[in-house]
């Protein structure tokens, strides 16, 4: 009997503890918080001042490619590679017999046209002069010795406009400098032939640069053309001179997009009388991008780039809500923002796409 009660004691006891365990556990799993834990932050506004590096390239501020404007040969190189002309200096003296013979035969012409339309002339005004007496020459007459006159005085001038074409056409035997600069190309030797038009024409005579000043060519992305205009003063610096950097004033901006690099070119006017600068030389150039206003700056972190766009996760009543946004200019780990987004909002600090819109936040 006493054996009894104490098995039914024993069962008693063992039943009892595991109920309690059981409630224990159950109360346990029910007080468990679900909300993740993350890091938020209060957003502000600041005006982010960023520097930008871009590459341009120098180039002569006035350069061109001289050509033969007639078929001929050289006779006379007056300059080389490295000649400093000036405007107006004779650079190479061609030779074309032909033109010569044909400048000659104008000329002959000419003379023989002008001495017809004297002819004319005389005799017309003979019977001009004639005519006044009632009854002395016909007015057919007269009016033919006009037609003749005018006729021949039309020949004449012909001949004439066809002697100065030919005139001009030897002119450009002697080729001369547009601008002051230097030569920078040569490609030609004497006796060589040259022309508009087939094998003497495939490379120039001369290349021609102005060096004393120079245009330094940038092409600026669309994201920070809005921050530059004409005037503004920039720096710059090439590798091929150490330690020194060189100021321009930008002088022209294109007012387009290239459609390919969807950049704005931007050229800057050198001043380079020292001529340590060369055209052709790659530069580097440091564009100051001061924002005008304060804008939203966040960092890179709390800002999710997918295939729904870009956005940001406030935090209102303990849960996220997805809001689009804008990124502007990048500093670092710092992005701008622009949105609709009420000032002193509480935004996620690190957001992946995992996090859903709504997710409720400790």
């Amino acid at each position: 009997m006493k054996n009894k009660l104490l098995k039914t004691s024993i069962l008693f006891l063992v039943l009892t503890s595991t109920l309690i365990g059981c409630n224990s556990e159950k109360k346990e799993i029910v007080t468990i918080d679900t909300a993740p834990a993350m890091e938020t932050f209060t957003i502000s506004k600041e005006k982010l001042a960023t520097e930008l590096r871009i590459p341009a390239e120098l180039t002569g501020f006035q350069q061109v490619d001289i050509y033969a404007k007639v078929s001929s040969f050289v006779k006379e190189l007056k300059v080389d590679i490295g000649s400093q002309v000036k405007k107006g200096q004779l650079l190479i003296i061609l030779e074309a017999p032909e033109i010569s013979s044909q400048l000659a035969a104008a000329q002959s012409r000419q003379l023989s046209q002008k001495a017809i339309y004297t002819a004319s002339k005389s005799t017309f005004d003979r019977l001009f002069e004639t005519s006044k007496i009632e009854g002395t020459i016909s007015k057919n007459d007269l009016e033919q010795a006009t037609a003749r006159k005018n006729f021949d005085y039309a020949q004449y001038m012909a001949t004439k406009a066809a002697y100065k074409e030919i005139t001009i056409m030897k002119s450009y035997l002697e080729i001369r400098a547009p601008f002051d600069g230097i030569i920078s190309a040569r490609n030609v030797n004497p006796g060589a032939y040259v022309g508009p038009a087939g094998k003497g024409s495939e490379s120039p005579l001369f290349t021609l640069q102005q060096q004393v000043k120079l245009r330094l060519s940038v092409y600026v992305p669309e994201l920070y053309t809005g921050y530059l205009k004409i005037g503004n003063e920039l720096t710059f610096n090439v590798k091929s001179i150490n330690n020194q950097t060189f100021n321009a004033k930008i002088a022209r901006m294109s007012g387009a997009l290239d459609s390919r690099l969807r950049s704005e070119r931007v050229e800057l006017d050198v001043v380079n009388k020292t001529k340590k600068l060369l055209p052709g030389m790659v530069a580097e150039v440091l564009l100051p991008l001061k924002a005008k206003d304060s804008n939203y700056v966040v960092p890179k972190s709390s800002v999710v780039t997918s295939s729904d766009g870009v956005y940001v996760l406030r935090v209102e009543n303990n849960k996220t809500i997805k809001t689009p946004v804008q990124k502007g200019r990048e500093l670092e780990n710092r992005v701008e923002i622009f949105g609709n987004i009420p000032e002193n909002s509480l935004l996620v600090k690190v957001v992946s796409e995992e996090i859903k819109d709504g997710t409720a936040v400790k």
